[in-house]
């Protein structure tokens, strides 16, 4: 098992950057697919980029492909989600998780351990 905090949230203008870190406790950190995820209000958790247990492969959702950029640090347990180019609709609680490498990269339900969440809204 592994435990999830998220930071580096906050209220950006459009256009702007943002960076956030998710960082692990527990052994078995390497063994893990990493993915963000993000939900607002109205819509249902939705995927936003993953990563491999190596960190070789990465992933995006169609909406944030060539703005965001999904990293991870296997030495110090810790995966970052670079936002650039923020717009009005990244809105949203932004989510760490983290699942067996087996399972679909884009399912929710492939994730089996989540961070509380942090909160990224971008002003227009």
């Amino acid at each position: 098992q592994v435990q999830l905090v998220e930071s580096g949230g906050g209220l950006v203008q459009a256009g702007g950057s943002l960076r956030l870190s998710c960082a692990a406790s527990g052994r078995t950190f390497t063994s893990y697919r990493m993915a963000w995820f993000r939900q607002t209000a109205d819509k249902e958790r939705e995927f936003v980029a993953a990563i491999s247990s190596s960190g070789s492969s990465a992933y995006y959702a169609d909406s944030v492909e060539d703005r965001f950029i999904i990293s991870r640090d296997n030495a110090k347990n810790t995966v970052t989600l670079q936002m650039n180019s923020l717009k009005p609709e990244d809105t949203a609680i932004y989510y760490c998780a983290a699942g067996p490498t087996y399972l679909a990269y884009r399912a929710y339900s492939s994730y089996n351990e989540w961070g509380q969440g942090t909160q990224v809204t971008v002003s227009s």
